[in-house]
């Protein structure tokens, strides 16, 4: 587990990608080192999602995939990385 202060945040953008963007980024205000894997289907491409893509840039959030459609675009993760990702984390959120 981390320090006190900060902890390590794993968020999992499962049924509502444009919130896990959002609470992602949200979450590094407070110091935490924050995770952000797209689950289940791909990213739609919205404006809504294109500004909260450029929030994860500001905040330095790299997100990375279970979703091999967007293997093209983001680091894609087989089970055993999701696994590593889940050991890593204090905490874990689905969204």
């Amino acid at each position: 587990m981390s320090d006190e202060g900060t902890k390590k945040l794993l968020v999992l953008a499962r049924r509502d990608h444009a919130e896990a963007m959002r609470v992602a980024a949200g979450l590094t205000i407070f110091g935490h080192t924050v995770k952000l894997i797209f689950m289940d289907h791909s990213v739609e491409e919205s404006a809504e999602n294109a500004a909260n893509a450029e929030l994860l840039e500001l905040t330095g959030i790299e997100p990375q995939t279970t979703v091999t459609a967007m293997a093209d675009d983001l680091p894609l993760l087989d089970a055993v990385g999701l696994a590593r990702a889940f050991t890593e984390a204090d905490a874990v959120l689905s969204l």
